[in-house]
């Protein structure tokens, strides 16, 4: 099945603001894992800035996310060119009631038919409304972690329960909130993951948008 990919669903700062999360995103992957794996020696100065850099980046850059969510305006249902606050599209829709089992089966191949639904389907939703409350526990144990933030209170008391709660002992041992961090690494791996999948479940059009944004015409890319 293909759908019409207009710019007016993914306008420029959208794009723009998912290219960052993105760059953010791979950068403290990949810094992160070589911070719990130093597989090579002479690399963690450089690590840690790179991951510091990168953390208040994708902060930064979620934030502005957010405020344009309120100023910006987009296709909120496909095939359309009819734009609204994109809001909206994080709201309760008409044209997402009683879809989410039909978009369960149609993602596990067990129904063929694409689901009715508004710009985004039930999952993808639920997925993209998820995404920020995991970068803020991702940031906040990772504030928890950094030697200027770490002895402030906000921090230091997180500190202190995970480590009651990992049996650590009273001195605050900071390893329980690294497993944490680390944990919601992989989890918003995961997302990113499931992301892709359901972005280009039945073409990669949608991708062809979001990154090079190309409008896509009944299969038909046009610039």
């Amino acid at each position: 099945m293909s759908h019409n990919l207009y710019r007016e669903a993914h306008p420029l700062p959208f794009v723009i603001t998912h290219w960052i999360n993105l760059l953010s995103i791979g950068f403290l992957a990949l810094s992160g894992f070589y911070i719990h794996f130093p597989f090579t020696p002479g690399l963690m100065g450089v690590a840690r800035g790179t991951h510091n850099f990168w953390m208040f980046v994708l902060i930064i850059n979620l934030i502005v996310r957010l405020v344009l969510m309120f100023v910006v305006k987009d296709a909120i249902m496909p095939d359309t060119r009819e734009v609204d606050y994109d809001y909206k599209n994080w709201l309760p829709q008409k044209a997402n009631r009683h879809q989410l089992w039909p978009w369960v089966k149609y993602y596990l191949f067990m129904k063929k038919e694409h689901p009715i639904s508004a710009k985004y389907g039930v999952l993808q939703k639920i997925a993209y409304i998820a995404t920020p409350f995991l970068i803020l526990a991702a940031a906040y144990t990772g504030f928890c972690l950094w030697a200027p933030t770490a002895g402030w209170p906000m921090f230091r008391a997180f500190t202190l329960w995970i480590a009651s709660l990992f049996n650590l002992g009273g001195g605050g041992d900071p390893i329980g909130v690294r497993i944490v961090h680390y944990w919601i690494m992989w989890v918003i791996l995961i997302f990113t993951a499931a992301h892709v999948y359901l972005a280009n479940i039945y073409n990669f059009e949608p991708s062809k948008m979001i990154f090079a944004w190309k409008e896509s015409i009944h299969g038909e890319e046009k610039a």
